[in-house]
């Protein structure tokens, strides 16, 4: 239940100006003792006043502390508060041996005096114009802080907003939310626009506000892009603001978009390529797609011969080196890789990916080039760096990512290579890809390999797809699986399926089977038997660790047999115990499986990345965690980027390879399922795959193909701009 207290600062233990967490020692009216208060605001000062309303909570280290929830300045009353508050520092230019003189001169009546007769106070011995000038700049700034984050408190805007909205705003943040709230939405990092329509409501705006309209169609459109997409065609843009706003006058949101391209923001366009009247871009995505496509163009207009014969009469030795024989289609791939600027591989499980690769690291290394190979995920990397025993890294590190958001390596500092070979391309997204290509030195060499076929990137755009169905740059398509692959139903079945097909089984029992459909449609069954395939049967039959070798992949978040559920269970069955530390919605026990949900560069982690909990402190609010030989701490707060992930998301499978997998497929994820999404989870199985699910839901999902075809246009600017090339 809600208190409020009355209390005065006596130290600041810990502030975080970036988001102003502040946690300090305070002495409370009628209270023995001193007190601890948490919470988001302004860093105070030792001897300040303020009115807190909050609740009490037990932290398990640290005892007993009052959560702020609201909180109001109220100015000291007594001589002494007076002066240990003007004497704090907090404002500029006073120290304790003035503030003693101001308050000696005028009393209580000082603070009132400096915010409403300044002047008078220049009568204080010390006190010259230029002082009392700057004096009052601090005292003016402090106030305009602290009417702030009142003006948030009653709007019902998270604090923590608090710092980089005065940041971004200064002494005029509160006229400008009053005058358009929408550009939180905009400007801020993390406001959405739910919270700024909230406020514009409360603040008055009418519902039909052309500001309110504008923000809409860019909220959608970001949404939108958070889907995958980089435009929206008109149509499909009114009816998202209409399900934002409710019914909208069609022609409002056409005077929104037009007046928001006249600003600069949108980008609208017509594509005849694809019969769309109007595209409607984010300008930004609009910028991207088009200099992915004259780069593209550039690089491979760029000549730097290639002497291929000298290429061909070294492919002999080195596949007696590597004790393989290349197909004609593989030798194709190598020196089509060799040959061309810009050269795509793609193909799908057994077809030989990595094979190609490998050799054309070697026939590239005998040809004297610095070789560079990357992938979006650190995963990724390690099994590329194994394959061809050539050293990779993420595309983060290989462009060396910057604190900012920026690459070190860019159109100013270009990488040293003379190839970049880059796999999982599938993964690419557009403003990666875009990083990457303005870092790339004219003459270099770009292959890009990835299965087309799989998920496409969790951020925006389809790189693969549309270079690949452009036909602008050159590329090769393997389709031949080799002997040993067509041995495995894992691989089998992902071609049955990327056909359209559904999975077959096999009569041979475990463990000389590697695939098996277990068709079952009751949930709570499912659950169960998920259950003893992790703990009992999969270990028992194929000697498989439940903690590290078995991953579940399921489409969603939320539901019975979504991560959040399966994870529960699944750490309860695996992992069980008491103790641990608790984080939000989670409970993290020595030996867990965990996630990591965004990249780290201090850390050196990175979204997507698999650990273990090597140790826990639950005293000291700890926990060690073991990313493949790379020990991570990780401090109470820093445990909001670490999930559970015994069941994982198939997205965030990407890159990845387990040694068996378990997906349920179900009809209640009718929304998620497609046919690259069941693609996707069982090529990332080595030794085992089991999908759990009715005929009718795996039917469903390996017959849906476009339902979730995003909106980009790389492929028609590429073809227009080669063609625009060989005319």
């Amino acid at each position: 239940m809600a208190e409020t207290l009355k209390a005065e600062i006596k130290n600041i233990v810990f502030h975080n100006p970036a988001n102003g967490y502040l946690v300090a020692r305070v002495s409370v009216e009628a209270q023995p003792g001193p007190v601890t208060i948490v919470g988001n605001m302004p860093e105070p000062r030792p001897g300040e006043m303020l009115q807190l309303t909050g609740t009490w909570k037990e932290h398990p280290k640290f005892g007993r502390q009052f959560q702020v929830e609201l909180w109001e300045q109220v100015m000291p009353a007594t001589l002494n508060g007076i002066r240990r508050y003007l004497g704090s520092g907090m404002v500029k230019g006073v120290g304790p041996v003035l503030a003693t003189r101001l308050v000696d001169a005028f009393g209580t009546e000082v603070l009132d005096i400096l915010e409403n007769d300044p002047d008078r106070l220049l009568s204080v011995e010390g006190l010259g114009r230029k002082k009392l000038d700057s004096i009052k700049e601090s005292w003016d700034a402090q106030h305009e802080v602290r009417n702030l984050m009142i003006f948030l408190q009653s709007h019902d805007v998270p604090p923590t907003f608090a710092a980089r909205i005065f940041k971004r705003y200064g002494n005029g943040a509160v006229n400008k939310l009053r005058e358009n709230p929408y550009e939180l939405a905009y400007e801020i990092h993390g406001v959405g626009f739910k919270t700024a329509d909230s406020m514009a409501l409360k603040l008055g705006f009418a519902e039909d506000a052309p500001q309110r309209i504008e923000a809409a169609v860019i909220y959608a459109l970001f949404s939108a892009s958070e889907r995958g997409h980089l435009f929206l065609p008109v149509d499909k843009l009114i009816d998202a603001v209409d399900k934002l706003l409710g019914e909208v006058d069609p022609e409002r949101v056409e005077d929104a978009v037009n007046a928001l391209a006249v600003r600069k923001r949108l980008m609208v366009e017509p594509l005849p390529a694809q019969d769309i009247e109007r595209a409607v871009y984010l300008m930004h995505f609009y910028r991207h797609e088009r200099e992915i496509a004259s780069r593209l163009l550039a690089l491979c207009e760029h000549p730097t011969p290639m002497d291929l014969e000298k290429i061909r009469r070294l492919l002999p030795q080195l596949e007696l080196d590597e004790e393989i024989q290349l197909s004609s289609e593989q030798r194709e791939a190598v020196l089509g890789g060799c040959e061309n600027k810009v050269f795509v591989v793609t193909g799908g499980p057994g077809t030989g990916k990595t094979t190609i690769t490998r050799v054309m690291v070697r026939v590239m290394d005998k040809m004297g080039f610095k070789i560079k190979l990357a992938a979006p995920t650190g995963r990724a990397a390690k099994r590329m760096a194994e394959a061809t025993g050539y050293p990779a890294s993420t595309l983060h590190r290989l462009l060396q990512y910057q604190p900012d958001g920026s690459f070190a390596h860019d159109e100013e500092k270009k990488l040293k290579a003379q190839a970049v070979i880059i796999d999982e391309v599938s993964m690419l997204d557009t403003s990666l890809c875009l990083a990457l290509l303005r870092a790339l030195p004219m003459t270099c060499r770009l292959v890009l390999i990835g299965d087309v076929n799989q998920l496409p990137s969790v951020g925006p755009g389809n790189v693969l797809a549309d270079i690949l169905n452009s036909q602008a740059v050159p590329s090769a398509r393997l389709t031949h699986i080799y002997r040993q692959a067509q041995e495995s139903l894992i691989v089998t079945n992902a071609h049955l399926v990327n056909a359209g097909q559904l999975p077959e089984c096999s009569p041979r029992p475990a463990p000389d089977n590697d695939f098996f459909w277990v068709q079952q449609e009751d949930p709570e069954r499912i659950q169960r038997l998920i259950l003893q395939l992790v703990t009992d049967r999969i270990p028992e039959m194929y000697g498989l660790d439940p903690r590290r070798d078995i991953q579940v992949l399921t489409p969603m978040h939320k539901g019975d047999l979504g991560t959040q559920t399966l994870n529960q269970l699944l750490q309860e069955r695996v992992n069980p115990g008491k103790g641990g530390i608790r984080r939000g919605n989670h409970t993290f026990r020595k030996g867990d499986r965990v996630l990591q949900m965004r990249n780290n560069y201090d850390k050196d982690v990175f979204n997507g990345d698999l650990g273990w909990v090597r140790d826990i402190e639950p005293v000291r609010g700890e926990m060690l965690v073991d990313f493949e030989g790379h020990m991570v701490n990780y401090e109470l707060q820093e445990m909001d980027e670490l999930v559970p992930a015994y069941a994982i998301s198939v997205h965030k499978s990407q890159g990845s390879e387990y040694p068996a997998i378990i997906m349920p497929v179900v009809t209640q994820h009718y929304m998620l399922l497609q046919r690259n999404l069941i693609y996707t989870a069982l090529t990332r199985a080595k030794r085992l795959a089991v999908l759990i699910g009715g005929r009718k839901a795996v039917s469903i999902g390996v017959s849906r193909q476009d339902s979730n075809k995003r909106y980009t246009h790389l492929q028609y600017r590429l073809q227009e701009a080669f063609n625009e090339l060989a005319t």
